[in-house]
């Protein structure tokens, strides 16, 4: 194994947030295949679903935050191990609490077992106090993100910009409710990516390189890190350019 892939291979997780219609799930597609690691996305949920006789229409039919389903795959689950069991109601139906905290658990695990791509799934505050894993937020322009799900998804204009809001509104909900923090905080992630410009195949490189240079910090004393991190001090005062006066108009 290379030096810089014996690095990164420290690494216990990448998380991947994004827009909907921006590529984030390509690119997460991308590097589990590039590394070699496992995927957790939409299609991991779709896999899960047949197992336990749960249509992908159904899955289909629900956000990947919303409780019904992915509760209903969680809480099947507990066959498989006890420590995924939810919280159900009185009528047997996993609560919404219920669902967050397996939830929780599912990704602290995959994290755990390590070498893992997790699209979405509330991954990045989930794993945000973890020095081993990296965080990715993937943007583009609306219309940019129009044109890819116009092409990718064979809607018209209008019904891709419909589908784009409201799952982004859904998307976001899951950390507006249980964390108080919307999924476009740039403090959540290492690194924010606009794909307006940039390619999926440069984008994927480009988290490939931060999650190598990432890997050489985890070593790191906390009090270490930030930018002053082997910054020298100016050689002068420090000033404010000055704004030159502005002219009245006549």
């Amino acid at each position: 194994m290379a030096p810089q892939q014996a690095q990164s291979a420290q690494m216990r997780a990448i998380t991947i947030s994004r827009e909907y219609g921006s590529g984030g799930g390509e690119i997460g597609r991308q590097l589990a295949q590039k590394l070699q690691w496992q995927l957790i996305d939409h299609e991991f949920v779709v896999r899960i679903a047949h197992m336990l006789g749960v249509s992908e229409r159904e899955v289909e039919l629900h956000d990947e935050y919303a409780q019904g389903t992915l509760a209903r795959i969680l809480s099947s689950m507990r066959s498989v191990d006890p420590s995924l069991l939810v919280d159900t109601d009185i009528n047997g139906s996993a609560t919404e609490e219920g669902y967050h905290q397996a939830l929780v658990r599912v990704v602290e695990a995959v994290a755990d077992e390590g070498h893992a791509v997790i699209v979405g799934r509330g991954s990045q505050k989930i794993l945000a106090s973890r020095r081993d894993v990296l965080h990715v937020r993937i943007i583009a322009p609306l219309e940019k993100r129009i044109t890819y799900v116009v092409q990718r998804e064979g809607l018209d204009h209008e019904a891709a910009r419909t589908r784009i809001m409201d799952k982004d509104r859904h998307r976001d909900r899951y950390l507006q409710t249980h964390y108080h923090q919307s999924s476009s905080e740039p403090h959540l992630y290492d690194l924010v990516l606009n794909t307006g410009v940039i390619d999926l195949n440069s984008a994927t490189d480009i988290i490939y390189q931060a999650l190598e240079r990432k890997a050489t910090r985890l070593l790191v004393p906390d009090q270490e890190l930030g930018p002053g991190s082997g910054s020298a001090r100016y050689p002068g005062r420090v000033a404010d350019f000055s704004v030159p006066p502005v002219e009245p108009t006549k």
